[in-house]
């Protein structure tokens, strides 16, 4: 249901009935619908961060840590376009303030490990971080430059992916 272009509210009924099942068969393995959804933020948190990690430890040059963190994460909402709804927050519009704020704390998270991937690279670079750019900032630009790419994907109902225009972006961003 988060995978259609047509945005729709998910309620437990109609999930029950698009599943094929009761909502009290929902309500046997979930004990609330904010539940549900914190086991798909659990999803993309574990699939995220763990192909962070990959990245950080099979990727020697650190100057390139941080332009695959973003691809990666732009390559996991292509590849799963229903948790892009989840990562931007629309499908949590009305639900338990928490959902929203663990969303917000995985970005906060990202940021930070761009930030360290950035930091790492002035270090190889042989330059001090205080004589190059300021990692902190271009984690920033780069975390939201992500986000935006994944509202305007949702917004054109999963058509224009983002790895299509990443390329060119990436000198402006990068």
């Amino acid at each position: 249901m988060l995978e259609a272009p047509q945005r729709e509210k998910i309620t437990t009924a109609a999930l029950a009935a698009r599943l094929d099942v009761s909502e009290a068969a929902l309500y046997r393995h979930f004990a609330s619908k904010a539940q549900m959804y914190e086991g798909l933020i659990e999803f993309i948190e574990n699939s995220i961060f763990s192909l962070a990690n990959r990245i950080a430890e099979d990727e020697k040059d650190a100057r390139r840590q941080a332009p695959r963190l973003v691809e990666t994460l732009l390559a996991f909402a292509e590849k799963n376009p229903g948790m892009v709804r989840v990562l931007t927050g629309e499908a949590l519009v009305g639900e338990h303030d928490r959902l929203q704020a663990r969303m917000n704390q995985f970005f906060d998270r990202f940021e930070s490990t761009l930030k360290q991937s950035l930091k790492l690279a002035a270090t190889q670079e042989g330059e001090s971080v205080a004589a190059g750019e300021d990692p902190a900032s271009h984690a920033a630009a780069l975390t939201r430059y992500a986000i935006g790419c994944l509202h305007a994907y949702a917004r054109s109902g999963f058509a224009r992916k983002p790895s299509e225009v990443l390329a060119a972006h990436w000198r402006y961003v990068g």
